[in-house]
């Protein structure tokens, strides 16, 4: 609380919060008056308020500068009286600082929630059109021979579907609908394997310096995708210095209390693994900060970024639990800050299955997909290689030929989101009735019906939209058993 003279603006008296909170001693506040804890900009609108108001002023937000510089955010409450025989004017301030920035980031999370579920639709939406359009281009490059001239455009035209089905890629990974492959790991012994490929990536110009922490906490995330994490940052960091500099990846571990969490509203209190990259580049003003995370928003020039790689991060982070901190100033660099919750479980060493031929398919299959062209590219493929295909547009139509056929039903494969009934209620019901039955789950996007359902950690396999027709063979191979012998067991 304090009382300042109408006229002159200058202090009468202030109280021990306030000099506590704005860090003047008593004397200091007495000779000095209410502009001097003002911004420049914010005087002219002061003089005039105080001018204008008579009797009790309706709380109103103000700029105060504290002794050491600093801005804070104040809601005054303010009085008109009369002190020592002359006008003057009694406010009560309450510090509201850090409940505006808890708002703001309340409010950009609710954005880029919305944006996220736009994103999300668009990118499932293309992955279908994008499935017919790879998968035909990959059946008409394996008819044609090489030395026909139709043979190189649709070499083209299946790149192009490549190139598209990234951007889905990444737009999924932004929108938290993607289906994640976690496994407990090392940061340090993921940048390590990354190190080589880095330095080859910024060029010659860039010092590229690693810190790794000692004794480095083990983070539960999808090693690839992480390892995109990295290198969009690293790429990023590379595109700020375009005179060359230093560009530092380092890791650490750090535990965040409460009142940061309070500050933070995307972040949660606890034991975290941070992964930060940093440069000494070009850096970014706040407008800029503020707009990173937004889909297709870019600095770079044309034709030189999608404006997918920071959104990519924020996607791929959240999903794992974590949160993304920018810390950048303009002419002095910028640092990035990946918050990944550490877990205490040994880390997972990654093994791979040797590669088999394979083999021609013979096992009955219900495939159950809403959309025309797709079911018909897929049902098509799967009969090619050998398989003897039940298909159906939707839940309803399955289980009337499911329930029909009177042989064994060796593999489900369902797309996700589907009207009227889901996928996975429709897998369930019919995996109770033919108990042997495996489940393939095709989507666009996994949305919470598979990524959220414990589905894929039950032994349920998912496949990815777009898909080439030999993502597809593999994948059903990889299902029913790679050497082509299938069981049958009595529920079959």
């Amino acid at each position: 609380m304090w009382v300042f003279d109408r006229e002159s603006l200058r202090f009468l008296e202030v109280n021990q919060a306030a000099t506590a909170r704005y860090g003047y001693t008593r004397e200091e506040f007495l000779n000095m008056t209410l502009a001097d804890i003002r911004p420049p900009e914010d005087v002219g609108r002061l003089k005039e308020t105080v001018a204008e108001s008579s009797g009790l002023v309706v709380p109103a937000q103000w700029r105060h500068r504290l002794k050491d510089g600093r801005l804070i955010d104040v809601e005054v409450a303010s009085h008109t009286i009369s002190y020592g025989g002359r006008p003057a004017v009694l406010s009560v301030l309450h510090d509201v600082t850090q409940r505006n920035q808890l708002e703001e980031h309340l409010r950009q999370a609710a954005k880029m929630e919305a944006v996220g579920m736009l994103a999300g639709g668009i990118a499932h939406d293309f992955n279908n059109l994008l499935t017919i359009i790879n998968g035909y281009s990959h059946i008409l490059l394996n008819a044609l021979p090489a030395g026909d001239p139709n043979h190189t455009a649709v070499e083209q035209i299946m790149k192009a579907g490549e190139r598209a089905a990234a951007l889905t890629r990444q737009l999924l990974a932004f929108s938290r609908r993607q289906v994640l492959q976690p496994r407990v790991l090392n940061l340090n012994e993921l940048l390590t394997g990354l190190e080589s490929m880095l330095r080859r990536l910024i060029g010659e110009d860039i010092d590229l310096r690693f810190a790794p922490a000692d004794e480095l906490g083990q983070v539960k995330a999808d090693p690839g995708q992480i390892e995109q994490v990295v290198m969009n940052l690293v790429v990023n960091a590379r595109d700020a210095m375009p005179e060359g500099g230093t560009l530092t990846v380092e890791t650490s571990n750090v535990e965040l209390d409460t009142n940061y969490a309070l500050t933070h509203a995307t972040m949660k209190p606890g034991k975290y693994v941070v992964l930060a990259v940093s440069d000494n580049g070009l850096g970014m003003d706040a407008e800029t900060r503020a707009r990173l995370f937004q889909p297709f928003f870019t600095t770079k020039a044309q034709g030189k970024g999608t404006g997918l790689g920071l959104t990519t991060v924020f996607g791929i982070v959240k999903q794992s639990d974590g949160g993304v901190e920018v810390y950048s100033e303009p002419g002095k660099g910028t640092s990035v800050k990946v918050y990944l919750p550490r877990i205490d479980q040994p880390a997972v060493a990654e093994t791979e299955a040797p590669l088999e031929k394979r083999p021609q398919g013979h096992e009955t299959i219900l495939l159950v997909e809403d959309n025309e062209p797709v079911r018909k590219l897929m049902r098509d493929t799967l009969r090619r290689e050998g398989y003897k295909v039940l298909d159906a547009p939707a839940a309803a139509e399955a289980r009337r030929v499911g329930a029909s056929h009177r042989g064994s039903i060796h593999l489900l494969i369902t797309d996700v989101v589907m009207p009227k009934e889901s996928g996975r209620d429709l897998a369930g019901s019919l995996v109770a009735q033919r108990p042997a039955m495996k489940v393939l789950f095709v989507s666009g996007y996994a949305d919470h019906a598979v990524a959220n359902s414990g589905l894929l950690t039950g032994g349920y396999a998912f496949l990815q939209k777009p898909f080439t027709t030999g993502a597809l063979l593999r994948k059903v191979r990889e299902v029913l058993g790679g050497n082509g012998e299938t069981s049958h067991g009595a529920g079959g």
